[in-house]
């Protein structure tokens, strides 16, 4: 580069990577990044620490795609899970070794964004984007994005990554498509000291009365993360099915510390990942199991792999070879984390029709519980499973088939006016 070149740049302070959002999945990509040697700004729109509606369950594919160092903040360790059917047919089961950790959000982000700082990437809170551009008055060359922030003020960088949540306006830059919505609804809840003794080192899963939708109870350390999820839509139910879970827990009498809602969007087959020279990752790109709505093992994993590519992007002399890149950073999250998708989406499926059997394989069937454990503590993943194991082949292909013949019967039998009855667990 020349030295007029440089001097330009300094001028102008042309990042080579900027990311916008500091939850786990732009953490990780700042991180990854800023740990290749190059120069990148971080962007979050609130001040940290900052609450976030989630579980904060740390299973093995998150643990095994934190920075190296990363030490987890963890609030309990979870050796045994107590499944139940919409508040019935509760039986508990117990592993030896920790299935997953339990962790308060605002620390562990907080946590990510420090070790993204220490391998030199700059943070800026406060800061909200209002949209990037690729083309026009702001763009100075071909090479260089720039990102637009609501005071006005114009950041220019060689890529960005969108890691800004669901309602993303990277994603909507992208063109991100979504093709399923769920409502989660949570309360902390402060016990006694009695009460948490009671929880520690157990969580609570709860297949819920409207098709797909389940509850948990997560324990940390003086407070109970109590949450509900289900189809957008349902909102009411959803509602009233937390109240009903809290009251039947015995919980109604504690005064929550928070109570929140936030929609979880799940992207479609086709939806892509980037545009130009810019990338979209975590809840931006709609990256999130379908069937249990885990995220945060998705935000990491692909985080990481945009900071990655996004270092690359940055690198490229021009548009085709940028392309390139961007087809490279979306074909290595389809082969992974895309496999794993489809396989929840298939399980979902077979749930909403089926939560009974999904209850009584778990809590009665050992290669069921064996499965569970070993993907909440990284053994495998849903896609590997069924992938390597002829019996999840198997299982999960006559679900398939049933579901088909379902659909192709009520398609069938379906009156003229819609009288759709829901079944019950």
């Amino acid at each position: 580069m020349s030295s007029e070149n440089s001097s330009a740049d300094d001028v102008q302070q042309v990042w080579d990577v900027v990311v916008v959002g500091a939850g786990p999945a732009g953490a990780s990509a700042a991180y990854a990044a800023a740990v290749a040697g190059r120069r990148v700004l971080l962007l979050e729109k609130a001040e940290l620490p900052r609450y976030k509606t989630c579980g904060g369950g740390i299973i093995g594919p998150s643990r095994d795609a934190l920075p190296p160092g990363f030490e987890l903040p963890l609030k309990d360790r979870v050796h045994a899970v107590t499944f139940s059917s919409n508040g019935r047919f509760t039986r508990t089961r117990r592993s030896r070794q920790m299935l997953f950790g339990l962790v308060n959000r605002p620390e562990f982000d907080q946590r990510l964004v420090e070790h993204a700082q220490k391998a030199g990437a700059e943070l800026r809170t406060g800061v909200t984007v209002v949209r990037v551009e690729q083309h026009g008055s702001a763009v100075p060359d071909r090479r260089t994005v720039a990102v637009v922030l609501q005071d006005g003020e114009t950041v220019l960088a060689r890529a960005v990554v969108g890691a800004d949540g669901s309602a993303s306006r990277i994603g909507a830059h992208v063109g991100v498509k979504l093709d399923q919505v769920d409502l989660g609804l949570e309360a902390e809840i402060p016990v006694p000291e009695t009460v948490a003794e009671d929880w520690r080192g157990r969580v609570l899963i709860d297949w819920g009365p409207m098709p797909g939708s389940y509850g948990w109870v997560f324990p940390k350390d003086d407070t109970l993360t109590v949450g509900v999820i289900s189809a957008r839509g349902e909102g009411a139910a959803t509602k009233r099915y937390l109240e009903d879970f809290i009251a039947r827990l015995g919980l109604a009498g504690f005064e929550p510390s928070v109570s929140s809602g936030h929609l979880t969007r799940c992207r479609a087959d086709d939806s892509p990942l980037s545009r130009g020279r810019v990338l979209v990752c975590g809840d931006a790109a709609g990256m999130l199991e379908p069937w249990t709505r885990e995220g945060i093992s998705f935000a990491l994993r692909s985080g990481r792999l945009a900071g990655e590519w996004a270092v690359r992007i940055a690198e490229a002399h021009d548009a085709v070879d940028a392309r390139r890149q961007a087809l490279n950073y979306a074909f290595a999250i389809k082969a992974g984390l895309g496999v794993e998708m489809a396989v929840g989406r298939r399980m979902l499926a077979a749930f909403e029709r089926r939560p009974g059997l999904f209850h009584a394989a778990l809590t009665g069937l050992r290669p069921a519980w064996k499965a569970f454990k070993e993907i909440t503590q990284g053994a495998t993943s849903l896609g590997e499973l069924v992938r390597t194991r002829p019996l999840a082949q198997r299982a999960l292909t006559a679900m398939d088939r049933r579901q088909e013949a379902t659909a192709a019967t009520a398609a069938e039998e379906a009156p003229e006016e819609d009288d759709t009855v829901t079944s019950q667990p």
